[in-house]
């Protein structure tokens, strides 16, 4: 028998109900199979969003978000003195010292602000993500939609969108993709990919960056997304450390493609589709993360390269690295795949447990074919 899902979203000014059918085969298989009922109801005067975090993602979206009319946006922090700061002087020091936030941006450490969020953004780190719905759920509306933007495993290695359909009723989406806050915050366009069950979904959060620099496409492989959004991490640090190495063009796009592909393998056997790979959330992330010194791991790269790297090192990005790789290693060695359909990261990973010459991995790279 199909199953059915209602979800209520507001969609052209105006709240919609949809009805998706989770499990009805469909001729399209990047869209789920949808029916919309009429339109029942205006859109209220202001759509509530709360952020929570208010770190350089968090800041940098309630910034859009708070410029545009009819979005009443709040910033949840657990850091006061930020709170205070974006509250009474319009900027966040600890992450944006020189840029002036919107006016209307709010900022709170209050959960209650959650009672009336129409949509909640979860912008913290990966790790903290499921304890802290864990911890705030019952503050939630029934119909309030979650928005992960964190980027990693949540809890017995699944990812973070799957723990939270466990933990709570809501529905929940993902949003990733090519992104620098430092360039949002400045207007710059920006391109997301919003990984969803129901294109339903889409079109509400479509609605709210209409007008905005935030730009979207859709797919409903939400495990894809999730895991590109780890994955081009990983391959990053990778690109970072070759470059760091030779700094060779032709090197770089040689083993960018072998990346690329080793992802694409990658990805089919955790169960996303390939199509996926060509939404901003996967040449586009992967591009902007592995071939800009703007990114923390692709610098970790380069000092990996430059012989700074110690197995003693504790910064965050090295310790997230490390345990990506681990988990996505453990885990394709129990699903069965090849060593060889995974080889650039299992180099990676000798890299991260112990004494290995790069000139060594660089070769061992260079050698390896997937045929």
């Amino acid at each position: 028998m199909p199953e059915f899902k209602s979800h209520h979203c507001w969609f052209n000014g105006k709240s919609l109900l949809s009805i998706c059918c989770l499990n009805l085969p469909c001729a399209n298989r990047n869209f789920s199979y949808l029916c919309r009922v009429p339109i029942y109801s205006e859109m209220p005067e202001s759509v509530h969003i709360c952020i929570a975090g208010a770190g350089t993602l968090g800041t940098a979206l309630g910034h859009i978000l708070a410029a545009k009319p009819g979005l009443d946006v709040s910033l949840l922090s657990i850091e006061e003195p930020v709170v205070y700061d974006i509250n009474s002087k319009h900027i966040n020091p600890a992450y944006f010292p020189m840029i002036r936030l919107a006016p209307g941006l709010k900022a709170t450490t209050d959960n209650t602000v959650l009672r009336k969020a129409d949509v909640v953004f979860v912008a913290i780190p990966s790790v903290a993500v499921v304890p802290y719905i864990t911890g705030i759920k019952e503050w939630l509306k029934p119909d309030a939609l979650l928005v992960n933007l964190a980027k990693g495993f949540g809890n017995d290695n699944k990812t973070i969108v799957e723990n939270l359909l466990e933990i709570t009723g809501n529905p929940v989406c993902t949003l990733k993709g090519p992104t620098f806050a430092r360039e949002m915050i400045n207007h710059i366009p920006t391109a997301m990919t919003v990984g969803a069950e129901s294109e339903t979904i889409y079109f509400q959060l479509n609605q709210i960056f209409s007008g905005t620099t935030i730009y979207t496409d859709f797919s409903t492989d939400i495990k894809g997304v999730e895991t590109l959004s780890i994955l081009k991490n990983i391959y990053a640090i990778l690109i970072g450390i070759v470059d760091a190495h030779f700094d060779s063009p032709n090197l770089r796009f040689l083993i960018f493609t072998k990346a690329f592909d080793e992802m694409r393998r990658v990805l089919l056997y955790y169960g996303g589709r390939e199509e996926t790979l060509f939404r901003y959330c996967g040449i586009g992330d992967f591009g902007l993360t592995a071939l800009n010194d703007l990114s923390r791991n692709r610098t970790l790269g380069l000092l990996i390269g430059k012989g700074y790297f110690t197995s003693g090192i504790s910064d965050k990005v090295v310790l997230e690295g490390k345990i990506s790789v681990n988990i996505f290693v453990s885990e394709l060695q129990r699903l069965g795949m090849p060593e060889k359909d995974y080889f650039l990261m299992n180099e990676l990973n000798k890299v991260f447990n112990g004494s290995y010459k790069i000139s060594l991995f660089v070769s061992r790279l260079l050698d390896h074919s997937y045929s």
